[in-house]
């Protein structure tokens, strides 16, 4: 009888208990998704699975205000939210410091109305861009990063409302990060916009991975599962086959680059031109 217990006993030990997932809750803009949004959903999720750790991951609707979801991330109603750094937006959640975009969203190309391309052409510096204005978001680093250089900014709360605004002429540009311009100008190809073929702005920053500050785990794991991404070409390997082709259509080692400091960052950040090579 002894023995048979015994043999139950290791029968129970044998066996396999899988691990529960675990939910993470993922900040999701409502807008349509661009090619950047899905590289970034990949990474994340190979990033997980590089570093073993068993996540489910849940997308939660949030506000298009960048500085809101930021709140919510803070108090824990959603576990991940990507952006763009800034020494405020480090206070109030774990940055992940790996630039998941190599610091190419800090290039930014100009979006602007078909109308206006002549104007453009005859634009041979800076001071002549900052005599113009440029919509951004109101709650983006980067109007911050604008009006510190000197640049005179629209700033403005609605998202979408910024490509209407600027197809009916009332503002003068729309920096776009080369990441996402394309797919930006593809989802709108009822306005009368296009890519300024010759200017291109450049500021150092990141755009990150945020955690809420207690998911200390899940915070461990995404460090340990890019950097593993970074050692083993993967990082790379995603990020090319996503952009490789859209960066080289814009051409940006022949662009007159107008370069911009960036002192809202808690360190020195500099992009890669690899990709140009």
């Amino acid at each position: 009888m002894k023995l048979l217990i015994a043999m139950a006993v290791l029968g129970l030990m044998s066996i396999t208990i899988p691990v529960a997932a675990n939910v993470v809750n993922v900040a999701q803009e409502q807008r349509i998704l661009y090619q950047r949004d899905i590289y970034l959903i990949e990474v994340l999720e190979q990033a997980l699975k590089a570093a073993n750790y068993s996540a489910e991951l849940n997308f939660v609707a949030v506000h298009p205000h960048q500085q809101r979801t930021l709140l919510m991330l803070s108090q824990g109603e959603v576990d991940i939210h990507w952006g763009m750094t800034s020494t405020a937006r480090e206070q109030l959640a774990t940055a992940i410091k790996v630039p998941l975009f190599k610091g190419l969203i800090g290039w930014r190309v100009l979006l602007i109305n078909q109308e206006y391309g002549a104007q453009f052409a005859a634009i041979n510096d800076a001071s002549q861009l900052k005599s113009l204005k440029a919509l951004q978001g109101h709650d983006w680093p980067d109007t911050k990063i604008l009006t510190q250089n000197g640049y005179t900014v629209l700033a403005q709360a609605n998202y979408e409302q910024m490509f209407k605004l600027l197809a009916l002429g009332r503002g003068d540009y729309f920096p776009r990060s080369v990441i996402e311009v394309h797919s930006e100008l593809a989802a709108r190809k009822d306005l009368p916009l296009m890519i300024e073929p010759h200017l291109l702005l450049k500021y150092p920053t990141a755009f990150y991975f945020f955690v809420n500050k207690e998911k200390v785990e899940l915070s461990a794991a995404l460090q340990t599962g890019l950097t593993t991404m970074l050692n083993n070409g993967e990082f790379d390997a995603i990020f090319t086959r996503y952009f490789a082709q859209y960066l080289n259509k814009l051409k940006l080692d022949t662009r007159n680059t107008f370069e911009l400091e960036n002192i809202n960052v808690s360190e020195p950040l500099l992009a890669t031109d690899d990709f140009l090579h």
